[in-house]
């Protein structure tokens, strides 16, 4: 069986980004994930679709705890600040990524979280 690997952006809810907003900072949320991890996942995940899954938060203490339990998995892990030119003030945060990795051990962290539609 072959393993399959994905990446989650996890996005704050009560921010209200416009649309082009909230697709930057996924952007940015997706790089940082890539450039930051191990090679070999790195590859995997280019080779099997670069999988990524957008969710959502209500605010910052849950993004938080999101990221820490992450972190305590050893997935690769992000923060997404904005630079405050038009939306958010400066150094807001706005998301976290985490991954790419093996989809079983993301899904540890994000599984339950809701899907952003």
């Amino acid at each position: 069986m072959e393993m399959e690997y994905k990446q989650v952006i996890v996005v704050r809810d009560d921010l209200k980004l416009s649309r082009g907003k909230l697709a930057v900072q996924v952007a940015h949320a997706a790089i940082l994930g890539y450039e930051r991890c191990d090679d070999k996942i790195r590859e995997m995940w280019r080779l099997t679709g670069q999988k990524k899954i957008v969710v959502k938060v209500p605010d910052l203490k849950t993004l938080m705890e999101v990221k820490e339990k992450a972190e305590e998995a050893n997935l690769t892990v992000a923060v997404v600040r904005d630079a405050g030119l038009t939306e958010v003030p400066p150094g807001t945060i706005t998301a976290v990524v985490i991954g790419p990795d093996e989809e079983r051990k993301v899904d540890k962290v994000t599984g339950n979280l809701p899907l952003l539609k």
